[in-house]
């Protein structure tokens, strides 16, 4: 079992964009919209049986007819001479019941990734996720940057309404990075090969919901956009901010009067930072029972070590 490659590719220094399902599926949201529009192609696959459990059974005719797992896919597309290797995975393997990857199972596929972006000459890997932040629902996500080197720091500050770890917050750039976009970063420096990973900002409450979030994949495309030196559309995200946007405001208009009034202040913080201990555990003592009303049975990543900032 391994990584099965479907085109046999000759590639100049591709650059490798990953994402992974997260909180507000921000990255997601944002690498697989820039992959469609750039009309990457497929050219492999991480094979699942060591990773994931099927999703369903396809049954045809009475006939068992194949087994349908969560799809782990790498693409290729070259941009203005510059070859790009996207790979985008519908689910992170978790050997131990957490919602992200972790452990053995977790480093053994972001060596699957890295393995076969060296193979293709890759010395250059983006990954990107949700930063829990102390930011009105509102207000224009920023994309919060952490590299591997002091050279790609450097880089990342010529970006429009991108800020890094380091400018923020109470904690001197201090933070955790959950999963996949976390781990894979951490194994490529390892490796020698640049990384950086771009996460979007969403608000904590938001972190604990169920929907995901556009408005932070927006403001991470727009970064990825001037990475690449190319124009996207945001016409998709933007339609999905503006229904999502009407599901989020539903359920802030039936936010507690006390609780409403400490959240309406964020909107005039000029420099929001990562959410606090002190005031994250008092949203979450104030909104848990409103936010259970969503439903159980679904988890949008709220878990007290799992805030990526």
């Amino acid at each position: 079992m391994g990584v099965i490659l479907h085109k046999n590719l000759r590639l100049e220094s591709p650059q490798l964009i990953c994402s992974w399902p997260g909180i507000g599926n921000i990255g997601t949201l944002a690498v697989s919209t820039l992959r469609t529009q750039l009309d990457a192609q497929s050219f492999g696959e991480i094979e699942p049986w060591d990773f994931f459990e099927p999703r369903k059974v396809v049954v045809k005719d009475g006939l068992l007819e194949e087994l349908v797992f969560p799809a782990s896919t790498f693409y290729h597309r070259n941009l203005g001479g510059q070859d790009l290797i996207f790979f985008t995975g519908e689910e992170q393997p978790h050997g131990d019941g957490r919602l992200y990857a972790s452990g053995e199972v977790a480093l053994k596929m972001a060596d699957m990734v890295l393995d076969t972006a060296e193979q293709h000459g890759c010395r250059r890997v983006y990954t990107s996720g949700a930063c829990v932040s102390a930011v009105h629902h509102e207000t224009k996500p920023r994309v919060v940057a952490v590299a591997s080197s002091e050279s790609m720091l450097a880089e990342m500050k010529r970006i429009p309404n991108l800020v890094l770890m380091s400018e923020i917050g109470e904690g001197a750039g201090d933070g955790v990075i959950t999963g996949l976009n976390g781990l894979l970063l951490a194994a490529a420096k390892k490796r020698g090969i640049e990384a950086v990973c771009l996460m979007g900002e969403i608000p904590d409450w938001l972190s604990r919901t169920p929907f995901p979030y556009p408005r932070a994949a927006r403001s991470v495309m727009e970064a990825f956009a001037v990475i690449l030196g190319t124009e996207v559309s945001f016409d998709f995200l933007d339609r999905q901010t503006e229904e999502v946007d009407k599901i989020i405001n539903g359920l802030y208009q039936q936010f507690p009067p006390d609780v409403k009034e400490l959240y309406e202040q964020r909107r005039s913080l000029s420099q929001p930072g990562p959410i606090s201990r002190e005031e994250a555990d008092w949203m979450k003592e104030h909104l848990d029972d409103f936010l259970k009303s969503l439903g159980d049975e679904q988890d949008g990543g709220g878990d007290d070590d799992d805030r990526p900032v």
